[in-house]
């Protein structure tokens, strides 16, 4: 079964292998791109800061009163380098389709400039499409599932909403391949990423964020096969290379 997803699950450093799959907290703002959107005061969605004044995360994510945190890592501590802004405009792309995915992104634009700093920077935007095999950094607040040891032959997994912000290294699944796992939903307009046999992809609160491949944006959080802790699936990106020239008209023209 799949269906759309709202974040991006990161297995905790506790479940990573040899190999270093899977996520573990991030260093603290060394990924000074990513913003946190809020509803009425609760986290809803993740973001990447496109200039100072213009925010891109996943259509899905589309509601009506969103507030934008950037410099975040611990969302329930407070250690000076946040800063809160109110969204001027909501720019869903025109022809986003809920049942397909497609043209799943939208741009927000702040009421107010961000201040940049070393802890608030926007982040490229691609000059060329991903590849497969490339390296990319996926970060968000969404669910993190901790497995633990149990009696052998055994284990259990526990699932949670972490408090500080979470990184994990994946690469570009050819379309051939991520074909084979969700035949007839790929579209070109998107690209999968994750990891070998699994372990680190998408689940409940995180979509909307990013997918950084070279230090520049290739994807953003869209939706994935569930459940999301235990699937081998890769996750599905928004292709952000098959939107440079709506997203560059669209910031011009508001």
């Amino acid at each position: 079964m799949w269906l759309l997803i709202f974040s991006f699950l990161l297995t905790s450093a506790e479940a990573q292998d040899s190999s270093g799959k899977g996520g573990e907290e991030c260093v603290p703002h060394s990924q000074p791109w990513q913003v946190a959107l809020f509803e009425r005061g609760r986290f809803n969605c993740g973001a990447s800061l496109l200039s100072r004044n213009w925010v891109l995360s996943a259509a899905h994510c589309q509601t009506r009163n969103i507030r934008v945190r950037l410099g975040e890592h611990n969302l329930r501590k407070r250690d000076g380098t946040e800063q809160l802004r109110a969204v001027a405009r909501v720019i869903p792309h025109p022809h986003y389709e809920v049942r397909s995915h497609r043209h799943d992104l939208m741009l927000l634009r702040l009421t107010r400039p961000a201040h940049l700093s070393p802890q608030v920077r926007p982040v490229a935007l691609p000059t060329h499409c991903p590849q497969p095999g490339e390296s990319c950094v996926v970060s968000g607040w969404g669910l993190v599932s901790d497995h633990e040891s149990g009696t052998p032959g055994s284990s259990k997994s526990q699932v949670n909403l972490p408090d500080t912000l979470h990184c994990a290294n994946i690469s570009i699944i050819s379309s051939a391949s991520c074909n084979k796992d969700y035949p007839g939903h790929l579209m070109d307009t998107m690209v999968c990423a994750g990891v070998e046999g699994g372990g680190t992809d998408s689940c409940e609160g995180d979509s909307g964020g990013p997918l950084v491949c070279g230090g520049t944006l290739q994807g953003i959080v869209s939706w994935g096969d569930v459940p999301c802790d235990s699937t081998t699936k890769p996750g599905v990106y928004t292709k952000v290379c098959s939107y440079l020239e709506w997203i560059r008209d669209t910031m011009k023209r508001n």
